[in-house]
């Protein structure tokens, strides 16, 4: 557990300095779960201490939502100020998010179909 977590460290590290000696206005952290995707598909298969190590992650994925909460209640001012654009953004980035999950869900399911008849 410990080799997958030091794994995903350094990847979203390479990331963040992939992006500093760039200036991708993306954040490193994308890059590095973009490096990570690539290193599993070039593998074809999911090692199971990155496995297991995910899956303790995503039990907890909660409570790394509490340092942006926070970050928000720090900048609560300009929030109050810029309400509707925030608001905007965050209905219309759940609206997309929905219809994109959706549209790739009914793709994987046609895909998996159609294999199982071949």
């Amino acid at each position: 557990m410990l080799t997958a977590v030091a794994v995903l460290l350094v990847l979203q590290l390479v990331g963040e300095v992939f992006v500093r000696l760039t200036q991708l206005p993306v954040p490193g952290a994308l890059v590095g779960l973009l490096l990570l995707f690539a290193g599993l598909v070039w593998r074809g298969r999911l090692p199971a201490a990155l496995r297991d190590t995910a899956k303790h992650v995503l039990q907890h994925l909660m409570l790394l939502f509490i340092p942006a909460v926070a970050g928000i209640m720090l900048h609560f001012d300009r929030i109050a100020a810029e309400w509707l654009p925030f608001l905007l953004a965050c209905i219309l980035g759940t609206a997309i998010t929905i219809v994109v999950t959706a549209l790739t869900l009914s793709w994987m399911l046609k895909r998996q179909n159609n294999r199982g008849q071949s």
